[in-house]
């Protein structure tokens, strides 16, 4: 369940600052988010699966933690990131 090397370069691409940025919050958060996505698929089809439910749980409060710092420490991409995932209302 986890991301193939070229989503993962494609994600970098996208939303780090360039494009050997792996580490920004944004990155990580993008990353995070494509995960839950992959793994939220895998436990609707898979119901009693409870270890992978668990995993996405952590995977959920990891990235809230990263939406945290960065609404904290900047706002302004918070907004940008959460419109460009669609991951908050």
């Amino acid at each position: 369940m986890s991301l193939s090397t070229e989503k993962k370069k494609e994600i970098i691409n996208k939303f780090g600052k360039n494009k050997d940025d792996s580490g920004s919050t944004e990155t990580q958060v993008a990353l995070l988010t494509q995960r839950i996505r992959d793994v939220t698929n895998h436990v609707n089809i898979h119901a009693k699966d409870n270890h992978s439910r668990h995993g996405l749980v952590k995977l959920v409060s990891q990235r809230r933690r990263l939406m945290k710092y960065l609404q904290r420490t900047n706002p302004e991409s918070y907004v940008e990131l959460t419109n460009k995932l669609k991951i908050r209302k």
